[in-house]
């Protein structure tokens, strides 16, 4: 949450009258169903209270045309850069501010001055961690500016402070107006694992070559939006980004036997290609299963020597907000098509996008056989979820990350086959298999969400991640029955939402704790439990398509998202907006009691038999049955005089005082009220408490006593008056023998043991395991009380 709201919000609760705030301090009470209005912006010309943009909404456009050359040998790129501003807004400019996100790497960044050290690393470091401090010491990083200029060639004035680059005009940008401008720019690629780069370097020791991914690497305008103006908040390397939209040309200058694959189409495959791979190329359009544009064998052969002179691949790239490109000698290609059949969005024709993957050797036996399809999948699926891809081409590359990261059409993807050590072999086990594949799905549905849906990065790291994760679990639950996907069930968030060491998901990008958790894992299943359990698929899926409809190729904020699936399912969801992306509560909704009634007749004939028999059923006290042991020979019995009507009828005895107030009761009462006292159903008063605070609709599943079942599924909005405990009344013409709370466990209950009736044992499976040696055992017992703890971790995707 921006500063901004936080003083809203404090300032709204301030205006409350003085009895509103007495008589909530009084009750106690905390309405959890309270409007989102103090937290999020007021509407405005520019976004709507609907979560669509307004009639005036703007976003400005930057136009890039670029040459840069790949030293492989220095591992250092070099660009001339020619921008051209589009001046959208309504406000007139002064200056512009550009990113520099290389200068993360440099030794005086903001990124390198705030990393710090965990405590137990002064006993106890890998040697990986040291590796990278090392290495961060040695690398040196950072954007070399040579030149800003004019479109005449004369010097502009600019300042660095950081990531950020301000350049100061030397007249003032008026709306709708355009400027150009050039950069001319160098700096040593880092080593992408190592440094933990989003981009960079991986050298192959066996063959002596490099695969380079380049990501983040020409400066790139800052963002100028309408509800922050200039977005200059520094990049940390958490935060990522928040960028315009734009067309670009460039020219990528690389060793002679380099293949490359980009953000764009390729313009001159006859200066990069030979005619076979241009054929192999074209018929990829056409082709259902992957085939090679350049073979195992080729690429083989490619990487025993290396050419000495240079060729230039020149790509084009219209309406994309980055630009990202990969290059290496070692690369086989594979491709297929997708075609979008005819449809609403393209109802002229139908469209082909080529799907492409680039691996070296090393990635198969795995890639060849996965990555394109997953990318093919995704295109199917994410289309369906949301909107047609829009790119003509879409591709995975087998990159020097480690992990995955994202650009416009392109992605970088790390999960790779494994070398058997007996037989030298590449082989992969079946967590690198789905790795793989979940991991093409997650990149590629990125550049849905946000390289088209334009999110901001910088801040709001969920509205990529975890909005795309809920896409990728969809999609991987598409792939094959069963699939192990990894942030579906939202059994799978329990351990961290009851973790003490988080923050709420609408915490900025920077200050997140346990980053997968809170930026991946939760967002992506609070939108799981909205579509299945309180939303509904059918709406929640006619919201969540509209929701990107209307942002596709825009910015939208927090706000624009909660509103419009407000908006588009017809339901309102502050109450849960406000519980899963604003607190850290979690869900732990225990059934603590169940109450059977039945309506008594109040006719004394039928009462007192019912309560004579309940008396009798009693077990007796302990002072009962004592006595009757002792045989205590009784005054009564002795004195028989002393015994009376009482003695002789018990208090159940029904007297002619009880008919007759029975008579006059009866008598005034109306029909109505005659039939309900003759009511055989069973009253069951089921009492629950919100132990967790989350307010959550209550899901039952109950078992009569014939063996009959019934599901009955409560909204939250229960909760509303009282958010700690509520008691719910079921009328039953039969006999309940059994509930059970969260049956399918859909609502991310942290504690399971609390929601049944009746209660039953917690079973477990005990695991019996041998002392090491007898003279140890007194200390291994006394080590083994801290065996059970653990350390939350968490970290980034």
């Amino acid at each position: 949450m921006r500063l901004s709201a936080l003083f809203a919000a404090a300032l709204c609760l301030s205006a409350l009258p003085a009895s509103a705030q007495i008589e909530q301090t009084k009750s106690g009470h905390t309405d959890k169903f309270r409007q989102l209005d103090e937290i999020l912006p007021t509407p405005n010309v520019y976004r709507t209270g609907s979560g669509a943009p307004g009639h005036e909404y703007w976003q400005q456009k930057v136009d890039y045309e670029i040459d840069v050359t790949l030293d492989a040998d220095a591992r250092r790129l070099s660009g001339v850069e020619t921008v051209t501003y589009h001046n959208q807004s309504p406000d007139t400019l002064r200056y512009l501010w550009v990113q520099l996100d290389q200068q993360r790497f440099a030794k005086h960044s903001d990124a390198y001055a705030t990393l710090t050290a965990g405590k137990d690393q002064a006993e106890k470091m890998a040697f990986r961690s040291l590796r990278a401090r090392l290495r961060q010491m040695d690398h040196d990083g950072g954007h070399k500016i040579a030149a800003v200029t004019d479109a005449d060639g004369n010097p502009l004035a600019y300042t660095i402070t950081d990531t950020m680059m301000r350049i100061d005009l030397p007249e003032p940008l008026a709306p709708g107006a355009t400027v150009d401008f050039t950069i001319d720019w160098s700096y040593n690629i880092p080593e992408a694992k190592v440094l933990g780069a989003r981009g960079g370097w991986e050298f192959y020791e066996d063959d002596g070559n490099h695969v380079y991914f380049i990501a983040q690497w020409f400066p790139r305008l800052a963002a100028y939006t309408d509800d922050a103006g200039w977005n200059t908040k520094q990049f940390l390397g958490g935060g990522e980004f928040t960028l315009e939209f734009g067309d670009y040309d460039v020219e990528i200058t690389v060793p002679a036997d380099h293949v490359v694959a980009s953000t764009g189409t390729l313009q001159n495959p006859g200066d990069v290609l030979n005619r076979r791979q241009r054929q192999r190329l074209e018929r990829a359009r056409e082709a259902d299963e992957p085939i090679f544009i350049i073979t195992p064998e080729e690429a083989k052969e490619n990487q025993k020597s290396k050419a000495r002179g240079t060729r230039t691949w020149h790509f084009k790239a219209d309406n994309v907000r980055d630009f990202a490109f990969a290059s290496s000698r070692k690369f086989v290609w594979d491709a297929a098509g997708f075609t979008f059949d005819q449809d609403t969005e393209t109802p002229d024709d139908d469209r082909t996008v080529l799907a492409m993957s680039f691996y070296p050797e090393e990635g198969m036996p795995l890639w060849d056989k996965y990555s394109t399809h997953s990318i093919l999948h995704t295109l199917d699926t994410y289309s369906r979820y949301s909107f047609e891809y829009p790119y003509p081409v879409a591709q995975s590359v087998m990159g020097p990350i480690g992990g995955g990261m994202e650009y416009p059409m392109i992605t970088s993807n790390g999960p790779r086959p494994e070398i058997d050590e007996e037989t030298g072999e590449r082989s992969y086990s079946r967590r690198t298999k789905y790795g793989l594949i979940s991991v093409i799905i997650h990149e590629i549905g990125h550049i849905y969400f946000p390289m088209t849906v334009n999110t901001d990065e910088r801040n709001w790291t969920w509205m990529d991640e975890g909005i795309n994760s809920f896409l990728q679990t969809l999609a991987e639950q598409e792939w094959e029955e069963d699939y192990p996907s990894r942030r579906g069930a939202p059994e799978s968030i329990v351990d961290y939402m009851v973790s003490p060491n988080q923050v709420p998901i609408m915490t900025q990008s920077d200050s997140i704790l346990q980053f997968g958790n809170n930026a991946y894992g939760k967002p992506a299943i609070a939108l799981n439990i909205l579509r299945e359990t309180v939303v509904g698929r059918e709406l929640f899926d006619f919201a969540f398509k509209e929701y990107a409809r209307r942002w596709k190729f825009k910015r939208p904020q927090p706000a624009d998202l909660f509103r419009s699936l407000e908006d588009a399912s017809g339901r309102d969801l502050d109450w849960f907006w406000r519980g899963w992306f604003y607190t850290t509560d979690h869900v732990d909704i225990a059934l603590t009691g169940v109450t059977r009634a039945t309506l008594s007749t109040q006719n004394p004939d039928v009462e007192k038999p019912r309560q004579r028999a309940k008396e009798a059923a009693k077990t007796p006290t302990i002072m009962a049955k004592r006595n009757a042991e002792a045989a205590i020979d009784y005054r009564v019995d002795r004195f028989p005089e002393l015994k009376d009507f009482y003695n002789e009828n018990d208090r159940f005895t029904v007297t002619p005082k009880d008919r007759k107030s029975y008579e006059g009761m009866v008598e005034g009462l109306e029909e109505w009220q005659k039939e309900m006292l003759a009511l055989g159903a069973n009253l069951y008063f089921l009492d629950f408490e919100n132990i967790g605070g989350l307010v959550m609709p209550i899901l039952l599943d109950i078992t009569y006593a014939d063996g009959s079942t019934e599901e009955l599924r409560i909204p939250a909005e229960i909760w509303r008056r009282n958010q700690n405990e509520v008691t719910k009344l079921l009328i039953r013409d039969k006999e309940i023998a059994k509930i059970q709370l969260d049956p399918h466990r859909e609502t991310a209950d942290a504690d399971t043991t609390n929601n049944v009736w009746p209660a039953e044992p917690v079973k477990t499976r005990l695991e019996l395991f041998k002392y090491k040696s007898r003279p140890n055992l007194m200390q291994e017992m006394r080590d083994g009380a801290d065996d059970d703890t653990s350390e939350e971790t968490g970290g980034d995707e």
